[in-house]
């Protein structure tokens, strides 16, 4: 049985459905199908959309698929660039790789908890008896923690500038038009900052052990350091994904304002804090999905995938799928306590090995990061306010309607 048997859309391209429907778009079409896969043409291409834990299983094949050519220019630029890890695939994806986990150890991710906190509590000292709106408060808080975390000093690097930009570059990357083009002017500058930074470095004795000595002092597997453009990229790689945190740091406010059963049962225990991190990852919409080409033909669910074939994953679709999540649209963080999700079912930023596949190499420290402002969240005791308190389903990613906007 070849790629034929998977059902096809009726319309001839699905691009405008896919703006218009977000995050929805695939999983609605599986269900009205009964299927976990289909096929249809985005921007006139032919691809193939899956959803589900075995559909992941099948995707994060170490060596299976090629993100080269797999997602739109667009994000790409914003989000990745030429030359980064997850662009590269073989011994380079591993030697780059192996960069990227080795800065993930315990002592890192200590150090970022106590970052996030320091800045946090700095800035609350501002917030006291006033109502503060979250989606506009943790920008600027995340970049001075990332900054610090990295090795570069806030004070002497414009950080209202450097978080205008990483910000920009989430948000604009699903966008077309003037929103998609500002951020692209804006990630220009970002990179010229970037790459002054690994010029100094460099040039003097950047603090040891930080990400930026990593960096400026890389080799590839050949022995050569890494091109001055290709080590700015991965700088910004480095500190915009902490910044992006913030979307689930402001849906960890959601779901206690939202859930007050589960907030009630929400402790400073560490279990407790990753659980609820974790639960906010799997059933809050972050990147709804990723995209790969076949390197090396495959059978899924007696399906046949061919070189160059695009394919992509439903990663929102597949962290609510039943398969693998009794009542899915439940938040439920002791689920994450019971036992390990089923292989391939929690994909948030990916599946697969961590070491040699291209699940994100910052999970980690994206859990790190969200179990300390959860817990900050949870020791404010704070108030929610009337609001609007809708998730957007089409902007990608989105913030609560209203920002989040508490009262401590």
């Amino acid at each position: 049985m070849d790629i034929e048997s998977l059902p096809r859309l009726r319309a001839p391209d699905s691009t405008l459905s896919l703006l218009r429907e977000g995050y929805d778009f695939v999983s609605r079409r599986c269900d009205r199908l009964g299927t976990d896969g289909f096929r249809t043409r985005l921007m006139l291409r032919p691809v193939t959309c899956l959803r589900g834990p075995e559909a992941a299983r099948a995707f994060y094949v170490p060596g299976r698929l090629t993100r080269r050519g797999a997602m739109p220019a667009q994000v790409l630029a914003l989000l990745q660039d030429k030359g980064s890890v997850q662009a590269l695939d073989g011994v380079e994806h591993l030697n780059r790789r192996a960069l990227f986990l080795d800065l993930m150890s315990q002592e890192r991710l200590d150090l970022a908890r106590r970052l996030l906190r320091e800045e946090w509590r700095a800035t609350a000292r501002t917030w006291s008896g006033r109502e503060v709106t979250l989606s506009r408060e943790i920008g600027p808080i995340l970049t001075r923690t990332a900054l610090r975390w990295c090795g570069i000093d806030p004070v002497d690097n414009a950080p209202g500038q450097r978080e205008e930009e990483l910000s920009a570059m989430v948000r604009g990357a699903a966008k077309i038009g003037p929103g998609h083009w500002r951020a692209r002017a804006l990630r220009r500058r970002s990179e010229a900052w970037a790459r002054e930074q690994i010029r100094a470095a460099r040039a003097g004795a950047p603090p040891p052990g930080t990400p930026l000595a990593a960096l400026a002092y890389h080799r590839d597997p050949d022995g050569l350091a890494l091109p001055r453009d290709v080590a700015a990229v991965e700088l910004l790689n480095l500190l915009r994904p902490i910044v992006a945190v913030g979307r689930f740091i402001a849906f960890s406010a959601h779901a206690m304002a939202t859930e007050p059963e589960a907030r009630t049962s929400l402790t400073a225990d560490e279990a407790a804090l990753r659980a609820w991190g974790d639960e906010v990852r799997r059933l809050y919409p972050f990147f709804p999905l990723i995209g790969g080409r076949v390197q090396k033909p495959f059978s899924h669910a007696g399906h046949r995938f061919d070189r160059d074939d695009w394919v992509l994953l439903d990663l929102h679709g597949t962290n609510r799928h039943p398969a693998a999540w009794p009542k899915p649209e439940r938040f439920d963080p002791s689920r994450h306590l019971a036992a390990a999700p089923v292989e391939g079912g929690f994909v948030p930023q990916g599946g697969g090995p961590m070491r040699e596949g291209h699940r994100c190499p910052g999970e980690m420290l994206t859990q790190a990061l969200l179990s300390e402002a959860t817990a900050l969240l949870h020791e404010a005791q704070f108030e929610t306010p009337p609001q609007d308190l809708s998730i957007p389903r089409r902007t990608i990613p989105p913030w609560p309607a209203s920002g989040m906007r508490l009262r401590l």
